[in-house]
């Protein structure tokens, strides 16, 4: 019978203990909203002569900018009045589903301007979710490059020689965080988990003989990153 419970996927909670505070703000946040409305309205400047025309125009404009701030101050309302919190729960979708059965996933990553976005990052991002603990047939990973920049598909395809090397490491030993940069800037810390493993050390030796070198001159003068297998341009 314990096999054919029922297992959420997540978990919906409600805020509680501040929101009571916040609450009673929001509500003398409104009436003191009100109460200026109601003084705009009740000291209506009247134009009698030419010199008033300056203060009924000044009038408008700052009951114009009250209306709209108060009326943006109480459509962000409907998101702080009662808020919820969304938990996950990513070791019960084996318990939920036989590996066979597990959906398939598309995840796209996007990307526009290599020089706002780093070829390097991209990469790293695309290596991450490659290593994802799911499936390898049921998983796809789509790049989109609006820029269609060289040197992203360059980075791109020495990545993907890069990964068979990555994704058997990632997931033989359970490695956090699965992005190259985040791995390697912690490397002290990831040697220090594995002190007794030969095996890991030997592993780690393989990755680092293809992705690890001295930072090198990417593109057009800027920087380039750390795993010069992946990105080394010249």
């Amino acid at each position: 019978m314990e096999s054919d419970k029922y297992y959420s996927l997540f978990e919906t909670t409600r805020a509680r203990g501040w929101l009571i505070v916040y609450r009673v703000f929001a509500i003398s946040m409104f009436v003191a909203i009100c109460f200026i409305y109601i003084y705009r309205l009740s000291h209506i400047p009247l134009i009698i002569k030419g010199e008033e025309v300056g203060k009924s125009l000044a009038w408008l404009g700052l009951l114009g900018a009250e209306l709209w701030f108060g009326l943006n101050w109480l459509c962000t309302q409907a998101l702080r009045w009662n808020p919820v919190f969304r938990e996950t729960f990513k070791s019960r979708l084996s318990q939920r589903y036989e590996e066979k059965m597990l959906p398939g996933v598309d995840i796209f990553v996007c990307t526009a301007e290599p020089d706002i976005e780093p070829p390097m990052m991209v990469i790293n991002t695309v290596l991450s979710v490659m290593a994802y603990d799911y499936p390898a047939e049921k998983l796809s990973v789509y790049l989109s490059d609006d820029a269609a920049s060289e040197i992203t598909f360059y980075a791109l395809l020495e990545a993907s020689i890069f990964a068979k090397h990555w994704l058997p490491f990632c997931k033989k030993f359970k490695v956090e965080p699965r992005s190259p940069a985040a791995y390697f800037d912690n490397i002290n810390v990831v040697s220090a988990t594995y002190p007794d493993d030969h095996n890991h050390s030997k592993d780690l030796e393989v990755v680092k003989v293809h992705t690890y070198d001295s930072p090198s001159q990417g593109v057009k003068g800027l920087n380039g990153p750390t795993y010069t297998s992946l990105f080394d341009t010249g």
